[in-house]
């Protein structure tokens, strides 16, 4: 049976580091290493936002800021209902790459369309498309939304998106 493009899953999650490889050096970023050394940890509004001109939404580069080696990783903030959190797009044609993604609704509410499909997601709730083909995106549907996206290719040693290479450079580590 083959499995569907989109699953729509509401639970809540708790919060976890993710190790960092150095980004937080030379004081540019805000994160701190835990007692023991073993993660990096940074609030939300520690993040560098940058301004998404097109939407007026902000895009939180997480995988940058924690310099992640194996999957990419982004925050998106909607400041108003109806902005842009992602555009419509694949994984293939416009990304350059072959991701599956896991997005999460960790603030207010919002609507992803996925081939064609409007799914409504609450705060809580995870949407995940496996299928790097299919096209995908969201809207904010209230002020203060913010979705986390996590992505990667399945099987695949994780290579820094070309469109992110292009924004950053290659990656520090």
């Amino acid at each position: 049976m083959p499995r569907p493009a989109v699953l729509a899953l509401t639970k809540t999650v708790s919060k976890a580091a993710r190790p960092a490889r150095g980004r937080q050096e030379g004081g540019d970023m805000a994160a701190r290493k835990t007692a023991n050394g073993r993660a990096t940890v940074a609030h939300f509004d520690e993040i560098p936002s940058q301004p998404q001109p097109d939407t007026g939404a902000e895009w939180k580069p997480v995988r940058h800021f924690f310099d992640l080696g194996s999957f990419g990783a982004s925050l998106y903030v909607g400041h108003a209902d109806g902005e842009v959190l992602t555009s419509q797009h694949s994984e293939t044609d416009e990304a350059g790459t072959r991701h599956e993604e896991l997005f999460y609704v960790a603030h207010g509410r919002a609507t992803f369309v996925v081939d064609g499909e409007e799914v409504d997601a609450p705060a809580g709730t995870f949407v995940y498309v496996r299928d790097p083909d299919v096209r995908r995106g969201a809207v904010a549907r209230e002020p203060g939304t913010v979705v986390f996206v996590a992505g990667g290719a399945p099987g695949e040693a994780y290579e820094v998106s070309p469109w992110e290479r292009e924004e950053f450079g290659p990656p520090a580590g």
